[in-house]
């Protein structure tokens, strides 16, 4: 106790010394991005310190000890600078003080928007104060950093401001929920069963005064879990009124969650949490191998591996060769999957609200994925031979057939995937990698075992008329993706996509009908319809138009609404869908837009929403993030006067719909 108390009064001591200019321990300096834009804009900013071995400072919450960084900006006119992001802390506890701290380099993010100017340069400078610690005592500091933004041309910094990103803490910003029972302040998170969470620690910012402390940092933290929810009970401080609470949750794997709680109902009981992180890495990889097999059954993937395995059987190939087809073919889908989530980490850790399937929400991806259908098409119609379907360029054309698989696979997160993808979005890079990669994996898995296997080879019938007929069927998925594409394009880019999408249409078939037959001409045809690629996505916005929600009998989504509803009594039925999402269209042709549902849920008075995720609206996609899904589809039903929603099967029959509308009927009875 009483080196708990000397460490205490050292602090505040030296937190009423007069600042001296010295040399300091923790060494700051304030970088830029980027430039600034002449004619204005936002410029992100890094107040980077490099700390000396064995020091440490703090986070804008020190915990039981410790001062936060204390920044006065000297700015030039026009200039405004936004709220400073601190990365996720480390939790330190000293003489039985607990404290929030960072070891090593850290980084304090900040924006400021930049006025139009004609200056060369904005000189951005900040006096500092902050406190400085080791194990054995603490200093306080101060320091005045100074830098000269350029305007227009200058140095950029992405690859550095990218690391600093990736240890900021991610928004999780789906309805968390606060609430006091006697001593205990519990805190629930909508974080899915299936996310691991390890060994956690809530981190809790102060009161909204910024002064008073909210509970006791060094007592235990308890964490249990009810259904989708992961409640931490916490001691509350002696005194304390909770008005606003909002912090971190820093998982096991090092990785932070950022909230802002609404007061409300937290679940009670549920069991404790045990240590799960390796676990849930390892249920992601086996979902998403699943999910990628399942894959393979899209109108728009199927032909493609029926093609690549009519060759094999054409060919009449030695082992040797179908096993290097079939492992060229597999690292075409794992390289595809891996590169396509690497680039959704990429945009995450920059800060946009982004999920699985993002690149079919710009029309200009949705207009060369509409070329590739109708190459693929045109080809099983005979109208030429397609090298990469029909074995050409060997080993290369193994991979690209693979590559093109997981590209064309994207559109939907089917069963299995939802909850995989949704789990790697917060798990480490590399085991986020791992899951992506798994599911090109899984996507590989059918022509993996065609090449591996000679019994089932053999079982595949003898070449003959029957392949040229099958061709022309298999052409009839495909040609109904191009028809789908058409549409999707109208519902992104309205006429200037559709005219776009027909006359690449045209400009491809002549294209390929004029040279995809010519002996040494094929390449000058995949040029021509590169071209023709390129001068679409020219053309085409690169931002989808804004589309009111069309659905009869719906209602466009908001968590206001929903909550308002269910407060009514009324049940509710929520669904995530998107322009671009087959299994979510099946649905809503199978399921929702049924007679005998839609009946149901008039006499029911049942309130359903539909959340459309076409465009890939952010408010949708934190939502889905909350739920740990990184796409859609997304059923959710709340029975009436139930605030908590029922997730539905990715798979829906009208007796699922019907019978809890039913069953909903007979609780009012």
């Amino acid at each position: 106790m009483l080196q708990r108390l000397l460490l205490l009064i050292a602090i505040l001591f030296a937190a009423a010394l007069p600042a001296r200019a010295q040399q300091t321990n923790l060494l700051p300096s304030l970088v830029a991005e980027t430039p600034a834009d002449p004619d204005g804009g936002t410029v992100t900013l890094a107040i980077r310190f490099e700390g000396k071995p064995g020091w440490y400072g703090y986070w804008k919450n020190p915990g039981d000890a410790g001062l936060p960084l204390n920044v006065q900006w000297d700015l030039p006119d026009g200039v405004e600078v936004g709220e400073m992001r601190f990365p996720t802390p480390m939790r330190y506890e000293a003489a039985g003080l607990m404290s929030y701290i960072y070891r090593d380099t850290h980084a304090v993010l900040v924006e400021v928007e930049t006025p139009a100017t004609g200056a060369t340069v904005l000189p951005i400078g900040a006096e500092m104060r902050w406190l400085a610690c080791t194990d054995r005592l603490c200093v306080p500091e101060r320091g005045e950093v100074k830098l000269l933004l350029p305007v227009g041309e200058g140095a950029e910094r992405a690859d550095e401001f990218d690391q600093y990103r990736r240890d900021l803490p991610r928004p999780l910003e789906s309805e968390a929920r606060w609430d006091v029972s006697g001593s205990t302040l519990s805190v629930a998170l909508p974080i899915p069963e299936s996310v691991g969470v390890g060994s956690p620690d809530l981190i809790l910012e102060r009161a909204e005064d910024g002064q008073t402390h909210l509970i006791d940092y060094g007592e235990p933290q308890r964490f249990r879990r009810s259904g989708e929810w992961l409640i931490a009970d916490l001691a509350l401080r002696d005194g304390a009124e909770p008005d606003r609470v909002a912090g971190l949750i820093k998982l096991g794997t090092g990785q932070g969650l950022e909230f802002v709680a609404r007061a409300g109902d937290v679940p009670s009981g549920g069991e404790i949490v045990a240590d799960k992180g390796s676990g849930a890495i390892l249920y992601a990889i086996l979902g998403a191998l699943l999910g990628g097999l399942i894959l393979n059954l899209m109108p728009c993937v199927f032909p493609v591996l029926a093609m690549k395995a009519l060759h094999l059987a054409k060919a009449g190939s030695s082992e040797a060769y179908a096993r290097r087809d079939a492992l060229g073919y597999a690292a075409g889908a794992v390289v595809g999957t891996a590169a396509l989530g690497l680039v959704l980490l990429g945009i995450r850790a920059g800060g946009d609200a982004v999920g699985w399937a993002f690149q079919l929400q710009d029309p200009r991806t949705i207009f060369i994925l509409l070329l590739l259908a109708w190459a693929i098409t045109l080809n099983l119609l005979g109208l030429f031979e397609l090298p990469v379907l029909a074995g050409g360029f060997e080993a290369k054309g193994s991979f690209a057939t693979g590559a093109l698989a997981a590209f064309v696979a994207t559109p939907c997160a089917g069963p299995f995937l939802g909850t995989a993808l949704g789990t790697a979005l917060i798990l480490p890079p590399l085991a986020a990698v791992a899951v992506f990669a798994s599911l090109g994996l899984g996507l590989a898995l059918p022509f993996l075992a065609i090449g591996f296997i000679p019994a089932l080879r053999n079982r595949m019938p003898k070449p003959g008329k029957w392949m040229e007929t099958l061709k022309r069927w298999l052409a009839l998925p495909m040609g109904l993706t191009v028809i789908a594409c058409l549409w999707l394009l109208w519902r992104l880019a309205g006429p200037i996509g559709v005219t776009s999408g027909v006359l690449g249409l045209g400009l491809a078939a002549a294209a390929l009908a004029l040279f995809g037959r010519r002996v040494g001409m094929m390449r000058t045809a995949f040029a021509l319809v590169l071209g023709i690629g390129v001068l679409g996505a020219i053309f085409l916005p690169n931002e989808p138009i804004k589309r009111e929600v069309s659905v009869p009998g719906a209602i466009a989504w908001t968590p206001q609404a929903v909550d308002a509803a269910a407060s009514a009594g009324r049940p509710v039925f929520v669904y995530f869908t998107a322009d671009w999402c087959l299994s979510c269209k099946a649905n809503e042709r199978v399921a929702i837009s049924r007679d005998s549902v839609t009946q149901a849920f008039d006499e029911a008075d049942v309130a359903v929403f539909v959340a459309d995720w076409t465009d890939g609206d952010a408010q949708i996609t934190r939502f889905l993030e909350g739920r740990g899904r990184a796409g859609v589809p997304l059923y959710l039903w709340y029975a009436p006067g139930s605030n908590e929603p029922e997730e539905l099967p990715q798979l829906l029959t009208p007796g699922m719909l019907t019978q809890r509308v039913e069953a909903a009927q007979s609780a009012a009875r």
